[in-house]
Protein backbone atom coordinates (compact mmCIF):
# COMPACT_ATOMS: atom_id res chain seq x y z
CA UNK A 1 0.00 0.00 0.00
CA UNK A 2 1.51 3.40 -1.01
CA UNK A 3 0.70 6.28 1.62
CA UNK A 4 0.91 9.94 1.14
CA UNK A 5 0.48 11.97 4.10
CA UNK A 6 -0.27 16.36 3.66
CA UNK A 7 -1.06 18.55 5.60
CA UNK A 8 -3.46 21.86 5.58
CA UNK A 9 -3.73 25.07 8.21
CA UNK A 10 -7.07 25.67 9.56
CA UNK A 11 -9.28 28.01 11.49
CA UNK A 12 -9.76 25.36 14.25
CA UNK A 13 -6.11 23.61 13.74
CA UNK A 14 -3.79 21.41 11.31
CA UNK A 15 -6.47 18.93 8.48
CA UNK A 16 -5.00 16.07 7.58
CA UNK A 17 -5.42 13.82 4.49
CA UNK A 18 -3.96 10.45 3.84
CA UNK A 19 -4.44 9.22 0.35
CA UNK A 20 -3.85 5.46 0.23
CA UNK A 21 -3.41 3.45 -3.50
CA UNK A 22 -3.58 0.16 -3.40
CA UNK A 23 -1.67 -2.69 -5.90
CA UNK A 24 -4.69 -2.30 -8.35
CA UNK A 25 -4.13 1.69 -8.59
CA UNK A 26 -7.10 2.37 -7.01
CA UNK A 27 -7.05 4.87 -4.38
CA UNK A 28 -9.11 6.85 -1.82
CA UNK A 29 -8.16 10.16 0.04
CA UNK A 30 -9.44 10.42 3.67
CA UNK A 31 -9.47 13.67 5.99
CA UNK A 32 -9.15 14.08 9.73
CA UNK A 33 -11.59 16.90 9.50
CA UNK A 34 -15.47 15.09 9.73
CA UNK A 35 -13.18 11.69 9.75
CA UNK A 36 -13.95 11.53 6.48
CA UNK A 37 -14.20 10.14 3.03
CA UNK A 38 -12.80 13.33 0.54
CA UNK A 39 -12.26 10.83 -2.98
CA UNK A 40 -12.43 7.52 -4.11
CA UNK A 41 -10.74 6.92 -7.39
CA UNK A 42 -10.86 4.32 -9.71
CA UNK A 43 -9.07 3.16 -12.68
CA UNK A 44 -10.25 3.09 -15.90
CA UNK A 45 -9.84 1.20 -19.26
CA UNK A 46 -7.33 3.70 -20.43
CA UNK A 47 -5.25 4.54 -17.75
CA UNK A 48 -6.99 7.90 -16.25
CA UNK A 49 -8.76 7.43 -12.57
CA UNK A 50 -12.50 7.71 -12.02
CA UNK A 51 -13.49 9.88 -8.58
CA UNK A 52 -16.87 8.45 -7.81
CA UNK A 53 -17.30 10.63 -4.66
CA UNK A 54 -18.32 14.34 -4.82
CA UNK A 55 -16.13 16.88 -2.53
CA UNK A 56 -14.03 19.68 -2.85
CA UNK A 57 -10.53 20.73 -3.56
CA UNK A 58 -10.73 23.21 -0.41
CA UNK A 59 -10.12 21.13 2.96
CA UNK A 60 -11.80 23.58 4.78
CA UNK A 61 -14.93 23.96 2.80
CA UNK A 62 -15.91 20.95 4.49
CA UNK A 63 -16.35 23.02 7.64
CA UNK A 64 -20.50 23.45 8.15
CA UNK A 65 -21.49 22.28 4.57
CA UNK A 66 -24.32 21.82 3.64
CA UNK A 67 -24.21 18.06 2.50
CA UNK A 68 -22.12 16.86 5.00
CA UNK A 69 -19.82 15.45 2.33
CA UNK A 70 -18.22 12.06 2.88
CA UNK A 71 -17.82 12.93 6.58
CA UNK A 72 -18.63 10.89 10.00
CA UNK A 73 -21.61 13.31 11.45
CA UNK A 74 -22.20 12.46 15.48
CA UNK A 75 -23.08 12.09 18.39
CA UNK A 76 -26.34 11.16 16.66
CA UNK A 77 -26.73 10.83 12.86
CA UNK A 78 -29.70 11.81 11.66
CA UNK A 79 -32.93 13.55 12.98
CA UNK A 80 -34.04 13.47 16.69
CA UNK A 81 -37.49 14.95 17.23
CA UNK A 82 -37.64 18.62 18.34
CA UNK A 83 -34.43 18.02 19.93
CA UNK A 84 -35.78 15.77 23.10
CA UNK A 85 -34.37 12.93 24.66
CA UNK A 86 -35.17 11.53 27.82
CA UNK A 87 -32.41 9.04 29.96
CA UNK A 88 -33.88 7.55 32.67
CA UNK A 89 -36.19 10.16 33.66
CA UNK A 90 -34.55 13.44 32.99
CA UNK A 91 -34.93 15.44 29.88
CA UNK A 92 -32.04 16.98 27.59
CA UNK A 93 -32.59 19.62 25.04
CA UNK A 94 -30.30 19.09 21.70
CA UNK A 95 -29.61 22.12 19.52
CA UNK A 96 -32.49 22.82 16.86
CA UNK A 97 -30.68 23.03 13.33
CA UNK A 98 -33.32 21.27 10.86
CA UNK A 99 -36.94 23.03 10.79
CA UNK A 100 -38.19 21.67 14.44
CA UNK A 101 -35.63 19.05 14.76
CA UNK A 102 -31.66 17.99 15.34
CA UNK A 103 -29.83 16.67 12.63
CA UNK A 104 -26.40 14.89 12.77
CA UNK A 105 -25.76 16.22 16.14
CA UNK A 106 -26.40 19.88 15.49
CA UNK A 107 -24.10 22.75 14.22
CA UNK A 108 -21.26 21.48 15.96
CA UNK A 109 -21.53 17.70 15.25
CA UNK A 110 -18.17 15.39 14.92
CA UNK A 111 -18.41 16.31 10.82
CA UNK A 112 -17.20 19.68 11.75
CA UNK A 113 -14.21 18.64 14.19
CA UNK A 114 -10.74 18.10 13.27
CA UNK A 115 -9.96 14.48 14.87
CA UNK A 116 -6.55 13.42 16.33
CA UNK A 117 -5.28 10.89 13.31
CA UNK A 118 -2.55 8.43 13.30
CA UNK A 119 -1.77 5.22 11.12
CA UNK A 120 -1.72 2.00 12.52
CA UNK A 121 -0.05 -0.10 9.40
CA UNK A 122 -1.88 0.55 6.49
CA UNK A 123 -4.78 1.44 8.54
CA UNK A 124 -5.77 5.32 9.19
CA UNK A 125 -7.33 6.06 13.13
CA UNK A 126 -9.46 8.99 14.05
CA UNK A 127 -10.38 9.52 17.41
CA UNK A 128 -12.57 12.75 18.98
CA UNK A 129 -13.23 12.85 22.62
CA UNK A 130 -16.72 14.44 23.37
CA UNK A 131 -17.14 15.91 26.50
CA UNK A 132 -20.38 15.43 28.78
CA UNK A 133 -23.36 17.97 27.62
CA UNK A 134 -21.53 18.02 24.20
CA UNK A 135 -24.60 19.51 22.14
CA UNK A 136 -27.08 19.03 25.14
CA UNK A 137 -25.71 15.32 25.07
CA UNK A 138 -25.07 13.56 28.82
CA UNK A 139 -21.83 11.40 29.34
CA UNK A 140 -18.27 11.98 28.08
CA UNK A 141 -17.91 9.80 24.92
CA UNK A 142 -14.60 8.66 22.98
CA UNK A 143 -15.01 7.50 20.02
CA UNK A 144 -12.60 5.63 17.22
CA UNK A 145 -13.31 5.37 13.52
CA UNK A 146 -10.62 2.92 11.67
CA UNK A 147 -10.36 3.39 8.03
CA UNK A 148 -9.38 0.42 5.70
CA UNK A 149 -8.21 0.34 2.18
CA UNK A 150 -7.36 -2.90 0.66
CA UNK A 151 -6.32 -4.66 -2.70
CA UNK A 152 -9.90 -5.78 -3.80
CA UNK A 153 -11.21 -2.28 -3.63
CA UNK A 154 -12.84 -2.38 -0.25
CA UNK A 155 -13.09 0.45 1.89
CA UNK A 156 -13.84 -0.37 5.59
CA UNK A 157 -14.99 1.59 8.39
CA UNK A 158 -15.38 0.27 12.01
CA UNK A 159 -16.92 2.92 14.53
CA UNK A 160 -16.08 2.15 18.25
CA UNK A 161 -16.86 4.21 21.02
CA UNK A 162 -17.41 4.27 25.00
CA UNK A 163 -18.82 6.81 27.85
CA UNK A 164 -19.05 7.53 31.17
CA UNK A 165 -22.68 7.82 31.91
CA UNK A 166 -25.97 6.66 29.68
CA UNK A 167 -26.45 8.19 26.50
CA UNK A 168 -27.58 7.97 22.81
CA UNK A 169 -25.05 7.43 19.88
CA UNK A 170 -25.44 6.53 16.13
CA UNK A 171 -22.32 7.05 13.72
CA UNK A 172 -21.78 6.43 9.92
CA UNK A 173 -20.40 7.37 6.83
CA UNK A 174 -21.93 10.41 4.52
CA UNK A 175 -20.13 9.80 1.24
CA UNK A 176 -22.15 10.72 -1.86
CA UNK A 177 -21.39 8.23 -4.54
CA UNK A 178 -22.22 8.69 -8.87
CA UNK A 179 -20.54 6.17 -10.01
CA UNK A 180 -20.12 8.00 -13.64
CA UNK A 181 -17.73 10.59 -12.23
CA UNK A 182 -17.84 13.13 -9.56
CA UNK A 183 -18.82 15.24 -12.03
CA UNK A 184 -20.75 13.52 -14.33
CA UNK A 185 -24.89 14.85 -13.74
CA UNK A 186 -27.57 13.39 -12.63
CA UNK A 187 -27.23 10.05 -10.50
CA UNK A 188 -30.97 9.39 -11.44
CA UNK A 189 -30.15 7.04 -13.60
CA UNK A 190 -28.12 4.96 -11.74
CA UNK A 191 -30.05 1.37 -10.24
CA UNK A 192 -30.12 1.15 -6.60
CA UNK A 193 -30.78 -2.58 -5.59
CA UNK A 194 -31.50 -3.02 -1.80
CA UNK A 195 -31.82 -5.86 0.79
CA UNK A 196 -34.47 -3.74 2.30
CA UNK A 197 -38.49 -4.63 1.92
CA UNK A 198 -39.70 -2.03 4.38
CA UNK A 199 -39.18 1.56 5.39
CA UNK A 200 -39.72 3.91 8.03
CA UNK A 201 -42.52 6.74 7.04
CA UNK A 202 -42.18 10.18 8.25
CA UNK A 203 -44.38 13.28 9.43
CA UNK A 204 -43.75 16.47 7.36
CA UNK A 205 -40.14 16.65 9.30
CA UNK A 206 -39.00 13.50 8.57
CA UNK A 207 -39.38 12.10 11.84
CA UNK A 208 -40.44 8.33 11.69
CA UNK A 209 -44.01 7.88 12.72
CA UNK A 210 -43.07 4.49 14.42
CA UNK A 211 -43.74 1.29 12.83
CA UNK A 212 -41.73 0.47 9.17
CA UNK A 213 -44.11 -0.38 6.36
CA UNK A 214 -43.77 -2.38 3.72
CA UNK A 215 -42.22 -1.09 0.42
CA UNK A 216 -44.47 -3.61 -1.53
CA UNK A 217 -46.47 -1.58 -4.47
CA UNK A 218 -44.92 1.55 -3.61
CA UNK A 219 -41.88 4.07 -5.36
CA UNK A 220 -39.57 3.06 -2.23
CA UNK A 221 -39.53 -0.69 -3.54
CA UNK A 222 -36.14 -1.21 -4.72
CA UNK A 223 -35.81 -4.72 -3.46
CA UNK A 224 -35.15 -5.99 -7.51
CA UNK A 225 -33.31 -3.06 -8.67
CA UNK A 226 -34.66 -0.21 -10.29
CA UNK A 227 -33.50 2.98 -11.70
CA UNK A 228 -33.11 5.79 -8.89
CA UNK A 229 -35.78 8.20 -10.86
CA UNK A 230 -37.71 6.06 -11.95
CA UNK A 231 -40.35 7.29 -9.39
CA UNK A 232 -38.93 9.47 -7.97
CA UNK A 233 -41.63 12.17 -9.18
CA UNK A 234 -44.56 9.79 -8.43
CA UNK A 235 -47.41 11.15 -6.32
CA UNK A 236 -46.54 9.05 -2.86
CA UNK A 237 -46.29 11.65 -0.04
CA UNK A 238 -43.22 10.46 1.21
CA UNK A 239 -41.13 12.27 -1.85
CA UNK A 240 -43.20 15.02 -1.75
CA UNK A 241 -41.79 15.95 1.79
CA UNK A 242 -38.29 14.86 0.91
CA UNK A 243 -38.32 16.41 -2.28
CA UNK A 244 -37.22 13.19 -3.29
CA UNK A 245 -35.55 10.01 -1.67
CA UNK A 246 -34.34 10.93 2.02
CA UNK A 247 -35.84 7.74 3.94
CA UNK A 248 -34.67 5.15 6.03
CA UNK A 249 -35.05 1.73 4.98
CA UNK A 250 -34.87 -1.74 7.22
CA UNK A 251 -32.61 -4.32 6.53
CA UNK A 252 -33.66 -7.53 6.28
CA UNK A 253 -32.95 -9.90 8.94
CA UNK A 254 -31.14 -7.56 10.56
CA UNK A 255 -29.06 -9.40 13.54
CA UNK A 256 -26.06 -7.31 14.22
CA UNK A 257 -23.97 -9.70 11.71
CA UNK A 258 -22.41 -7.71 8.93
CA UNK A 259 -24.54 -8.31 5.25
CA UNK A 260 -25.12 -7.14 2.10
CA UNK A 261 -27.06 -4.15 2.32
CA UNK A 262 -27.34 -2.36 -1.47
CA UNK A 263 -25.78 -1.97 -4.77
CA UNK A 264 -25.79 1.34 -6.78
CA UNK A 265 -24.68 0.70 -10.10
CA UNK A 266 -23.87 2.91 -13.11
CA UNK A 267 -25.68 1.35 -16.67
CA UNK A 268 -23.62 3.61 -18.48
CA UNK A 269 -19.90 1.61 -17.29
CA UNK A 270 -20.78 -0.50 -15.52
CA UNK A 271 -19.12 0.52 -11.81
CA UNK A 272 -20.96 -0.43 -8.94
CA UNK A 273 -20.43 -0.25 -5.37
CA UNK A 274 -21.73 -2.68 -3.08
CA UNK A 275 -22.69 -1.62 0.77
CA UNK A 276 -22.45 -3.90 3.81
CA UNK A 277 -22.78 -3.19 7.26
CA UNK A 278 -24.12 -4.71 10.69
CA UNK A 279 -26.35 -1.90 11.09
CA UNK A 280 -30.40 -1.80 11.15
CA UNK A 281 -31.05 0.78 8.83
CA UNK A 282 -29.59 2.46 5.83
CA UNK A 283 -30.95 6.25 5.03
CA UNK A 284 -31.06 6.81 0.75
CA UNK A 285 -30.54 10.89 0.00
CA UNK A 286 -30.42 11.34 -3.23
CA UNK A 287 -28.46 14.64 -3.25
CA UNK A 288 -32.06 16.28 -2.96
CA UNK A 289 -30.31 19.98 -1.16
CA UNK A 290 -26.79 20.00 -2.82
CA UNK A 291 -27.66 22.92 -4.83
CA UNK A 292 -25.22 25.74 -3.21
CA UNK A 293 -23.14 23.48 -1.77
CA UNK A 294 -19.55 24.92 -1.66
CA UNK A 295 -17.49 24.56 -5.20
CA UNK A 296 -16.79 21.25 -6.36
CA UNK A 297 -13.56 19.04 -6.79
CA UNK A 298 -11.98 20.73 -10.54
CA UNK A 299 -13.71 23.73 -9.95
CA UNK A 300 -17.05 21.79 -10.66
CA UNK A 301 -20.74 22.59 -9.96
CA UNK A 302 -23.28 20.12 -7.90
CA UNK A 303 -26.75 20.46 -8.79
CA UNK A 304 -29.55 18.40 -6.95
CA UNK A 305 -29.59 14.45 -7.60
CA UNK A 306 -25.74 14.48 -9.08
CA UNK A 307 -24.83 12.28 -6.31
CA UNK A 308 -26.77 9.60 -4.00
CA UNK A 309 -25.54 8.63 -0.10
CA UNK A 310 -26.38 5.18 0.98
CA UNK A 311 -25.85 6.08 5.24
CA UNK A 312 -25.57 2.38 7.15
CA UNK A 313 -26.75 3.36 10.64
CA UNK A 314 -29.76 3.26 13.56
CA UNK A 315 -32.90 4.30 12.86
CA UNK A 316 -33.88 8.14 13.12
CA UNK A 317 -34.82 9.24 16.11
CA UNK A 318 -34.55 6.02 17.80
CA UNK A 319 -34.29 7.16 21.59
CA UNK A 320 -38.27 8.14 21.00
CA UNK A 321 -39.51 5.40 19.19
CA UNK A 322 -39.25 2.18 21.31
CA UNK A 323 -40.67 0.18 18.00
CA UNK A 324 -37.00 0.09 16.45
CA UNK A 325 -33.56 -1.17 17.91
CA UNK A 326 -32.00 1.00 20.76
CA UNK A 327 -29.35 3.33 20.03
CA UNK A 328 -28.63 3.89 24.07
CA UNK A 329 -25.07 3.29 25.14
CA UNK A 330 -24.20 2.49 29.24
CA UNK A 331 -21.11 2.88 30.35
CA UNK A 332 -18.97 -0.99 30.77
CA UNK A 333 -20.50 -1.02 26.98
CA UNK A 334 -18.59 -0.94 23.81
CA UNK A 335 -20.13 0.47 21.02
CA UNK A 336 -19.30 -1.10 17.62
CA UNK A 337 -20.52 -0.95 14.13
CA UNK A 338 -19.10 -1.79 10.58
CA UNK A 339 -19.82 -0.39 6.65
CA UNK A 340 -17.79 -1.36 4.11
CA UNK A 341 -17.88 0.13 0.48
CA UNK A 342 -16.49 -2.70 -2.21
CA UNK A 343 -15.77 -1.24 -5.42
CA UNK A 344 -15.95 -2.97 -8.74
Amino acid sequence: MEIKVQSFPSHKGEITWFTLTNERGASVVLSSLGAGVVAVKLPQPDGTLLDVVIGYDNPEAYFADGPCAGKTPGRYANRIAKGHITIDGKKYDLPINNGPNHLHGGPDGYQNHVWNAAMDGDNVIFTLHSPDGDAGYPGAVDIKVTYTWDNENRLTMKYEAETDAPTYINLTNHTYFNMNGHDSGTVLDHVLKMNCSEYLPTDATQIPLGDPAPVKDTPMDFTEGCKIGARINDDFEALKIGKGYDHSFMVDGYDGTLREIATLTSEKNGRKVTVYSDQPFAQVYTGNWLEGCPEGKGGCTYHDYDAVAIECQGAPDAPNNPKVPSQRLNPGEKYERTICFKFD
